[in-house]
């Protein structure tokens, strides 16, 4: 999805200050209060189970797993690939979240909002076809959102077995994309769905929404200031590229995929409004530089933070393939107009087929969005989705409407793409904790009474519940 973005946030999106209010389960424990049998050799147990290591973790037990999954889950009989799993265990007689990033699995103990909130396990899921989760040979038709929820399903079937308390999903831009789709194929799997900041590109053709955000987004002065500077890096365009050159050269970068370091060039410069109000906010606008008075270094370097020239070379693109055949398949992606370029752009916003290698084929199905957000409308049944106001993959958000029930859409004032449900103002993050601890099943008596009383069950951990914001520069939700 030629999306303009900048750093990926790793998509665990977590508590910031909490309060203890009533840790149910008591302390956290490993230990199994029902059975005799160590909780590894019971996970060991399922077909197509094998562990990869388990870390310690105080409180919890933490296991990087693999799971043999169908290439193609209508034909299962037709070849298989290992998927990676992590466990985040605390205790069979707490509720599960089910968290995806819709990207790589992240092998560190970490724990989403909702589970924090909550105070359960976690089950974290690598996506197909990202690397080492991938079928060899890599047959990419295969690559679906259907295909991607069967994994979800089977993984749910298997585990559900040990841990039958009730499961929400969860994940964060692509990640809330995925459990989103999750809950469209498969309803009746899951007890509530927290969807962060997901976009929702219903008709791919139709990009108008993204060009009257980044026309209102912010103050004047910022949208001025950033705009000035995105202009001058392509007035500067010869003397700018000849650092990219240099840099690429240092570093060993190639740009057989984009075409040339001129398209890649253009499309970090392009990213670098989007990639801005993706992960800045708005009192960073101080740190932009003055593009009349800025030196060829300050632009270079201003442009190179946010966007970040490593991205569109062969070595960026190469880990994120899936996301670009699949935002050229079914997901979809912006083209943004940015009229103070014009005469200055060659290329305009580029495709996700420029981003993903010619010998993979690749055809956009555009019934897919419309058929999920038509669902969603009308069918979602405890869902919940929330956005930052100055967040522009917002733009185009999921609604809720005639049929859905006990289904909400919260905006967190001034957030950015890390908006979560501890940003809401204070009676909507109220209400929403209070429906995730209900959803759950561990709302305590207070909370049914009174939404208001509503708090996470567990309190703040600096290393469980830490923010990892990888400083890769992305084209990507």
């Amino acid at each position: 999805m030629r999306k303009a973005l900048r750093w990926l946030l790793s998509l665990v999106v977590l508590i910031g200050t909490m309060s203890a209010a009533g840790a149910t389960a008591g302390a956290a424990t490993a230990a199994e209060p029902t059975t005799g049998t160590d909780i590894k050799d019971r996970i060991l147990a399922i077909p197509g189970m094998s562990l990869i290591e388990e870390k310690p973790y105080p409180g919890y037990r933490f296991f990087v797993l693999n799971y043999t999954q169908p290439v193609d889950h209508r034909h299962p009989d037709k070849g298989s690939f290992k998927q990676r799993i992590t466990l985040l265990h605390k205790d069979t007689n707490r509720p599960t979240v089910f968290f995806t990033s819709g990207y790589n699995v992240s092998t560190t103990p970490r724990r989403s909002e909702p589970t924090a909130i909550i105070d359960g396990n976690q089950v974290s899921l690598e996506y197909r076809f990202f690397t080492p989760s991938r079928p060899d040979p890599a047959n990419w038709s295969k690559l679906d959102i259907w295909q991607a929820a069967s994994d979800q399903h089977r993984v749910f079937t298997a585990l559900k077995k040990i841990y039958a308390k009730k499961w929400l999903a969860t994940g964060g831009s692509k990640g809330g994309m995925t459990a989103t789709y999750f809950e469209r194929f498969y309803p009746r799997d899951m007890d509530g769905v927290v969807a962060y900041v997901a976009p929702n590109d219903v008709v791919n053709k139709e990009d108008s929404a993204y060009d009257r955000f980044l026309e209102n987004v912010g103050t004047k002065e910022c949208r001025d200031k950033l705009n000035a500077v995105q202009r001058e890096a392509l007035v500067r365009r010869a003397p700018l590229e000849a650092k990219y050159q240099a840099a690429a050269t240092a570093e060993g970068y190639t740009f057989t995929t984009v075409g040339s370091l001129d398209k890649a060039y253009e499309a970090v410069v392009l990213d670098y409004v989007w990639a801005f109000w993706q992960y800045s906010l708005l009192a960073d606008c101080e740190s932009i530089p003055a593009a009349a008075t800025a030196t060829d270094q300050e632009i270079y370097d201003s442009i190179d933070a946010i966007s970040g020239f490593s991205f569109y070379t062969d070595q960026g693109l190469g880990t994120y393939t899936p996301y670009y055949y699949q935002a050229g398949t079914e997901l979809g992606s912006p083209d943004i107009k940015q009229p103070h370029l014009d005469g200055l752009s060659r290329y305009g916003y580029q495709p996700p087929r420029n981003f993903v290698p010619r010998d993979i084929p690749m055809r956009f199905k555009p019934w897919v969005m419309n058929d999920v957000d038509k669902w969603v409308r009308h069918n979602a049944h405890q869902m919940m989705f929330v956005y930052g106001e100055n967040d522009p993959w917002g733009a185009e958000q999921f609604r809720v409407g005639h049929g859905s029930r006990d289904s909400h859409v919260f905006v967190a004032p001034g957030a950015n793409h890390g908006a979560n449900v501890d940003r809401l103002v204070a009676d909507q993050k109220a209400k929403a904790t209070a429906a995730i601890l209900r959803w759950a099943g561990v709302a305590p008596a207070a909370v049914q009474q009174d939404a208001a009383n509503a708090k996470p069950l567990t309190k703040y951990d600096a290393k469980l519940d830490k923010r990892d914001i990888e400083r890769e520069p992305a084209l990507r939700p």
